[in-house]
């Protein structure tokens, strides 16, 4: 190893440091303020310092030279200073961490280190009241930089960084753990207003058909009774007509209350109906499924209440719209993720729709299903809703 050239500290370096960490009100600002003081006593190219945080898992807090340690938390078997975290050493001193196993095993999270050919390398580990919380890591580009003096001083500092950083981490924590309670009772109510307002639209769709078959199916039958029995009965050929156009009606209110052909036949099939029926020649129409048929693979709630989105938008485009093309495509964005897209050259959304109900109606049942549901006009209307699905 080459000859040390390292200064001792100066009297009262800890006591330095300790001032300087007072009042900081996170690791990375603390472990800033002192960066200066703990150069003077160990010259470093990098500093770090890494904290056992859940069970098997470390996040770590830099100086210097930012990498990806900090960006993200790592396993503590993929850490290079794994064997200080485990127990299975007290301290580690590197020559040349580049070609040292300790550090480069398979799996390690060591592209830092060769990256940035952080060659002399000293770990120690911080210590509250006995217990591991963490190790203070320090580097420098040159082979061979850091000796057992090194380790002695490294160890000072560590003693002094620990209590503060250990505070800092569990006020961290608390922080965290607060943050996730607030963002899981937000989704609880999310979730209950979403059923609430599903709930009441599934009661308004009720009366709704209900109505429909009143209005429509009842007037139509009550009328043709009478003109079945009536003094001048119409001609059978007539009354087969009408007859054919009631029982089309009624065939299109069911198809909308209950999705029979999902069921049967699948969902891109069912897309397909459902989009020639609504279009009714008054549009060129097209459906194309690019995953081999991966919403049937969903499970059914969701995957009957991406069909009812799917619906909404079709009858949005064809009733109020005036398209003359509507596409549906079906496709894989990303490994994992399924996306439904309805696309049409129509007038577009107005800024404020006199119907809002069916774009609520969509939202809902997206939120739902906790899928992401895009609306967009430009030339036209895009719908676009994407979900995680199975290959």
């Amino acid at each position: 190893m080459a000859e040390n050239t390292l200064t001792l500290p100066q009297d009262g370096l800890c006591a330095r440091i300790d001032r300087a960490l007072d009042r900081r009100s996170s690791i990375t600002r603390a472990l800033d303020s002192v960066a200066a003081e703990i150069a003077s006593a160990i010259p470093f190219t990098h500093a770090d310092i890494c904290l056992l945080d859940r069970p098997g898992w470390v996040v770590s807090y830099e100086t210097g030279i930012r990498t990806r340690w900090s960006r993200a938390s790592g396993r503590v078997d993929h850490a290079p200073i794994r064997d200080i975290l485990t127990g299975a050493c007290d301290v580690m001193l590197a020559e040349d961490a580049t070609t040292d196993p300790r550090y480069t095993y398979p799996g390690a999270s060591c592209e830092p280190i060769l990256n940035h050919a952080l060659r002399a390398r000293v770990n120690v580990p911080m210590r509250i009241q006995g217990r591991l919380i963490g190790t203070l890591n320090l580097s420098h580009s040159t082979q061979g930089l850091y000796d057992a003096g090194t380790v002695a001083r490294a160890r000072d500092i560590a003693d002094t960084l620990a209590p503060h950083v250990h505070a800092l981490h569990q006020a961290e924590r608390i922080r965290r753990g607060a943050r996730s309670i607030e963002l899981a009772r937000a989704s609880d109510e999310g979730l209950r207003q979403g059923a609430l307002e599903l709930t009441q639209q599934l009661e308004q769709e009720r009366q709704r058909v209900g109505m429909d078959l009143h209005d429509q199916t009842l007037a139509d039958l009550s009328r043709l009774l009478r003109e079945a029995t009536g003094d001048r009965p119409l001609p059978a050929s007539e009354l087969a007509a009408r007859l054919r156009d009631t029982i089309d009606d009624l065939r299109r209110i069911i198809d909308t209350a209950v999705p029979t052909l999902l069921d049967l036949f699948g969902f891109a099939h069912a897309v397909r109906v459902h989009l020639e029926r609504a279009a009714s020649g008054r549009a060129r129409t097209a459906v194309d499924d690019g995953t081999d048929g991966a919403p049937d693979r969903l499970d059914p709630t969701v995957r009957t209440a991406l069909f009812r989105i799917v619906q909404e938008a079709v009858n949005n485009a064809t009733r109020h719209a005036g398209a003359a093309q509507i596409r549906v495509t079906v496709a894989r964005p990303a490994p994992g993720a399924l996306a439904v897209t309805i696309r049409d050259d129509g007038c577009g959304i107005p800024p404020t729709p006199a119907r809002q109900s069916g774009l609520s109606h969509m939202r809902t049942r997206a939120r739902l299903i906790s899928a992401r549901l895009e609306i967009t006009g430009d030339g036209g209307t895009t719908v676009t809703v994407t979900l995680e699905a199975p290959q």
